[in-house]
């Protein structure tokens, strides 16, 4: 009779909290601890939610205690060693998911709330006995403590009270503003009558609330601010009056961290921006669980009973096994669905598995064991089914290449490789119509299929133009002069001097008239002379004739040869383009100093070449692997005194690796040469002569400037070549 008794008692239970759930979803407001509360022993009038705390001016802490309901009025004690203040509160749970709250502060050390029993125990640890002041302040019961100054004892005030101060203006908050911090941190700087105003600071979804407990506000500063245009988290600013509070609201993005401090009579809320490793954290660090939160307190209820008011409160069809045995204890509050039952099915050793809407509870050994059977049912299953054979179309792909996918481990492969195909299975290719060939089970073939319907996709292609931009700035200017002097011996011309290039007397007399030639003695002119000006500088006495001819030359030039090549490849695919000449030279056999042999015309390179893979990410952008370089002609070699051997090749090579944007156009950079360039050549001491000395000089100038620049725009070509 006692065991059915305990039944019937279970299964009302049970009808009752399941009655509850319902109503709570039609109505939403109602919360599931009604229904879990006619299952406890016994019902608490409050329950402690938080415990906050704030620095005051001198280094005093205000300890706040925030329970559901008005508190009790506690039990205080104190004790010397260790240094603490103890207060029990009656009929009080402790709703807090911690033990110990650090603070640190003056000479608060940490904060203890422990249940025991019917009561909440709150424990103050100190570093030394200090005075403080207790009191209940709506919903809360506030300890303001002392700095702790070495005060070898205690003086507690009557639970109730509060110490009073004398407000050095009509108000207690005189001003309210707000600032945009360096940092790009919003400042709200609220200006107090006196720095001892009560302070509960919290945050809710985007908005941190700070309420002024007991406090008056200047009814100039009860208004509402918009600082969306300052660019820091905090966008819209609020104050407002509410009984003998005065709360201050700050609504702000959903990407800031916030603090609050106070400086005598000047407190400050601030919000700072998160960084994106910050919010990448935080995100990484979001709770797992989804399920709505409910509240559980069961003592010594059934567990199927337990199991089944979850699957009612979410939604689903829960299926127990008759192995799940007992009851037990269930203290939840504020927890999701979800969460609640990984804690139960933890701590009883169960596990879940779930199909659509339906999920099954049992033993986590039970349910490891029917998996395993059904593994080895399935392998079984697939030694002992028939061997079929399918053809498989690769379109895009490489069949060969999917084919070295599906290949199984073992044999003549790499065992590090597991493929898709059974042990039995088998794969091969035809090349021709790039074809796979497939024989397995039924149950691999589908896979197969479908993993080459996953694989086998059109590969991304990129549009790469390439701008190779070559710009020249060249000047040349040259300076010389042929000088000469003659004079006439026995009624025929005679040069003084001679011996140069373009002077036809050599030494003697000439017969007739002597051309000017004939009379130049100093040949320094310039070579592709632009123009020149020959002319008959002295006649002297006794017929001595002087004649001078001045050549310059002076040649500018400027010039810009752009390229613009286009490649399109795949994905992951090299790419390249080049451009320039191959330089033919002789090659002998048996060389110069063997008399020479057979000789042959070779081709060395001379080329500007631009080399480029890209890889597109999956986020649209492109990865380009360049490689660059830039040949060009250089001097012949002369080996063994003799010419025409194999060009020198001047090289200008660079390899990098860019991120680029779909369509972005980059510079990767270029070349820039400057050659400045002084040629002098004149007569021995003639030439070192001031002013006269240009007559036996010749002088070259050359300067030029050279630039390669090159341009790279990758595109994405989404429909092949359509855009």
């Amino acid at each position: 009779m006692r065991i059915k008794n305990e039944e019937r008692m279970n299964k009302s239970k049970l009808g009752k909290t399941t009655m509850l759930i319902k109503m709570k979803k039609l109505i939403k407001n109602c919360s599931v601890l009604a229904g879990a509360m006619l299952f406890s022993w016994g019902v608490h009038a409050s329950t402690l939610q938080s415990i906050d705390y704030n620095v005051l001016p001198g280094d005093k802490v205000m300890v706040r205690l925030s329970y559901s309901d008005m508190p009790p009025t506690p039990q205080e004690f104190t004790t010397n060693s260790p240094a603490r203040i103890s207060m029990d509160f009656a009929g009080v749970d402790s709703g807090l998911d911690y033990k110990t709250k650090d603070i640190g502060v003056g000479a608060v050390g940490s904060v203890t709330a422990i249940e025991a029993g019917d009561r909440t125990r709150v424990v103050i640890n100190l570093s030394e006995l200090v005075s403080f002041n207790s009191e209940i302040q709506g919903n809360a019961y506030v300890v303001t403590l002392d700095a702790g100054s070495g005060a070898g004892s205690a003086a507690a005030s009557k639970p109730g009270t509060s110490s009073s101060y004398t407000a050095s203006s009509e108000f207690d908050i005189t001003g309210v503003d707000f600032r945009r911090g360096t940092a790009g941190e919003g400042r709200v700087l609220v200006t107090l009558g006196s720095p001892n105003v009560n302070v509960d600071l919290r945050q809710e979804g985007r908005t941190v609330i700070a309420d002024f407990i007991g406090s008056d506000i200047d009814p100039d500063f009860i208004r509402r601010l918009d600082v969306i245009d300052f660019g820091t988290p905090a966008q819209l600013v609020e104050t407002s009056r509410r009984g003998d509070t005065v709360r201050l609201s700050v609504r702000g993005n959903d990407r800031f961290d916030y603090l609050a401090y106070q400086a005598d009579d000047l407190y400050t809320i601030e919000l700072k921006p998160l960084s994106k490793q910050e919010i990448e954290r935080r995100e990484r660090e979001k709770p797992k669980y989804t399920g709505e939160r409910l509240t559980l307190q069961f003592q010594d209820m059934d567990l199927k009973a337990i199991l089944h008011t979850l699957g009612d409160f979410a939604g689903i069809n829960i299926v127990i096994s008759d192995d799940v045995q007992g009851s037990m204890a269930l203290n939840l509050v504020n927890v999701p669905w979800d969460q609640a039952l990984d804690i139960i099915l933890k701590s009883k050793g169960l596990d879940k598995r779930k199909e659509g809407n339906v999920m099954m509870v049992a033993p986590a050994d039970v349910i490891a064991a029917r998996e395993q059977q059904e593994l080895e049912a399935n392998k079984q299953q697939e030694e002992l089914a028939p061997l079929r054979t399918e053809l498989i179309q690769v379109n895009y792909a490489k069949a060969s290449e999917v084919a070295a996918l599906l290949a199984t481990a073992g044999g003549e492969g790499d065992s590090s490789k597991v493929g898709v195909l059974s042990e039995r299975g088998a794969v091969s290719v035809d090349a021709r119509t790039n074809t796979l060939i497939v024989r397995d089970v039924s149950s691999k073939l589908e896979d197969v299929r479908r993993l080459i319907t996953q694989l086998d996709i059109p590969v991304e292609q990129v549009l790469i133009e390439a701008r190779i931009v070559t710009a020249s700035d060249g000047f040349v200017r040259d300076l010389g002069a042929r000088f000469g002097v003659s004079d006439t011996f026995n009624s025929q011309e005679a040069a003084t001097s001679g011996s140069l290039t373009d002077t036809n007397f050599r030494l003697g007399l000439l017969d007739g008239q002597a051309t000017l030639d004939d009379r130049m003695n100093v040949n320094l002119p310039v070579s592709n002379a632009a123009g020149s000006l020959g002319l008959t500088f002295a006649r002297l006495a006794d017929g001595i004739i002087v004649d001078l001819e001045l050549s310059a030359l002076e040649a500018e030039n400027r010039g810009e040869v752009v390229a613009s090549p286009k490649v399109i490849t795949a994905n992951q695919k090299e790419a390249f383009i080049k451009a320039g000449e191959e330089i033919p030279y002789q090659q002998s056999a048996g060389g110069a100093a063997a008399g020479g042999g057979a000789t042959t015309i070779q081709f060395k390179e001379a080329v500007l070449e631009l080399k480029v893979t890209p890889q597109i990410t999956p986020d649209g952008r492109v990865i380009l692997d360049l490689a660059i370089t830039q040949d060009t002609r250089g001097e012949e070699l002369v080996f063994d005194g003799v010419s025409g051997g194999a060009p020198a090749i001047n090289t200008q090579e660079i390899g990098t690796q860019v991120l680029v944007d779909n369509g972005e156009t980059i510079v990767l950079g270029g070349i820039f040469q400057h050659r400045t360039k002084y040629d002098e050549t004149k007569v021995p001491l003639l030439g070192d002569i001031p002013l006269l000395g240009w007559l036996f000089r010749n002088t070259s100038r050359e300067n030029s400037k050279e630039e390669l620049l090159i341009f790279v725009t990758p595109k994405i070509l989404k429909q092949g070549l359509k855009n």
